[in-house]
């Protein structure tokens, strides 16, 4: 009897190290932080962090981006653990990436082309589609003269899909007209959007923005009853969803839009800017915040700074605290040396202090302080109804 030969096809996910230059100006925790986010962003995007490698400079090398020892030391930890790809913090120009992929002869992707990457593999609409593939084209024009021709991009895996990669040529007017049909196609798409906008009629538009993966969704579809996908995993929603909703007589439309984070590549801020226009255009925006990260405070900051960016701050926002049934009490030491720790409460009654925006705390997956949430919400919309329609008939 013949022995049948089992074969292991199932793909394996390609294995990375991350590397980061830390500045004098970025604290060692914050470098910390950001290399967190780093690794979360190659888990997203399918692969697994098999090393982490930092280095303290006043500032990155022009040609490696890092010093020519430290270059030795990945190169060493790629060879003897049989590393797939490399991944930087930072952003790298046109010469340093040709200039590290020579030395390593392996991949070399950066945090734009990551997150680039990753809503590649999540965007689902025309719309997004196009989006992404315009700051694929951008993030690559300067870049063709790189060792990775645009016939071996097409090698597969983290990095190298998307839409439109099949097109990519090295002829530089090819791609420029390929950019400009692009946003040819976003034009025609922010045209039909608007439409659509204009014929929603006399309700208030509420948007719900954050930082990736804090919980927008699990609100959508608490509130509204609809089906929005949702993963632990960051830029889980790209495409922006509208939905109809109804508190106790108050109707209103909701939006779920695409999550921020920092380090947020310009030229992907300026492509979904048509899919920020729900976050520009809204009357009422609910800040989502989950406050079991231990470093939600940044996220705020990053959102705040992205809402000014585009225009959007100064709208009346809903601050909401999310995931309180997973929050940690931190702990800080008063000048005698005691260690204190800081409860919700605490923190909570220190919030509501210094800032003058309403502010809720709830847990969307447990359903605590949902009425509540529900009911500061009603407040906000029912009196910005009231002075922009008064003589409609949608209060039923």
């Amino acid at each position: 009897m013949a022995r049948i030969k089992i074969y292991d096809t199932a793909v394996k996910p390609e294995t990375a190290v991350l590397v980061s230059v830390i500045t004098p100006d970025v604290s060692d925790q914050t470098a910390k932080e950001y290399l967190e986010e780093l690794e979360f962003l190659v888990t997203t995007a399918g692969g697994v962090t098999k090393g982490i490698f930092t280095q303290k400079l006043s500032f990155p090398d022009r040609a490696t981006f890092v010093g020519s020892g430290k270059l030795e030391e990945i190169k060493e930890f790629i060879k003897a653990e049989e590393i797939d790809i490399v991944v930087f913090d930072d952003e790298l120009s046109p010469s340093q990436l040709r200039n590290i992929e020579k030395f390593f002869e392996i991949k070399v992707l950066d945090r734009s082309n990551l997150i680039l990457d990753i809503f590649a593999k999540h965007a689902k609409t025309a719309q997004a589609k196009t989006q992404v593939e315009l700051a694929q084209l951008q993030y690559l024009l300067p870049r063709l003269t790189r060792m990775w021709t645009h016939l071996e991009r097409q090698r597969g895996g983290i990095g190298m899909r998307g839409p439109g990669e099949s097109q990519i040529e090295s002829d530089r007017r090819m791609i420029l007209n390929k950019i400009s049909l692009l946003k040819e196609r976003l034009r025609n798409i922010d045209k039909q959007n608007e439409t659509q906008r204009k014929n929603r009629g006399e309700m208030i538009r509420v948007a719900l923005v954050g930082y990736t993966n804090v919980g927008k969704s699990t609100i959508m579809n608490m509130i509204s009853k609809s089906d929005v996908l949702i993963e632990n995993k960051l830029f889980a929603t790209l495409d922006t969803t509208v939905r109809k909703v109804v508190i106790d007589n108050l109707p209103f439309l909701l939006s779920d839009t695409v999550g921020f984070i920092r380090k947020l590549p310009h030229h992907l801020v300026e492509c979904f800017k048509s899919t920020l226009d729900e976050v520009r255009e809204a009357d009422v925006l609910i800040h989502v915040v989950d406050i079991s990260h231990p470093y939600f405070e940044d996220h705020i900051i990053a959102v705040n700074e992205t809402l000014k960016d585009i225009g959007a701050i100064d709208k009346p926002i809903i601050t909401v605290f999310n995931k309180i049934d997973a929050y940690k009490p931190p702990v800080e030491v008063d000048e005698e040396g005691e260690e204190i720790k800081i409860t919700l409460d605490d923190f909570r009654n220190s919030w509501m202090a210094k800032n003058a925006d309403p502010a809720i705390f709830i847990s969307a997956t447990d359903k605590i302080n949902v009425e509540e949430f529900k009911e500061k919400v009603y407040d906000i919309v029912v009196k910005m109804h009231n002075a922009r329609y008064p003589y409609n008939n949608l209060l039923y």
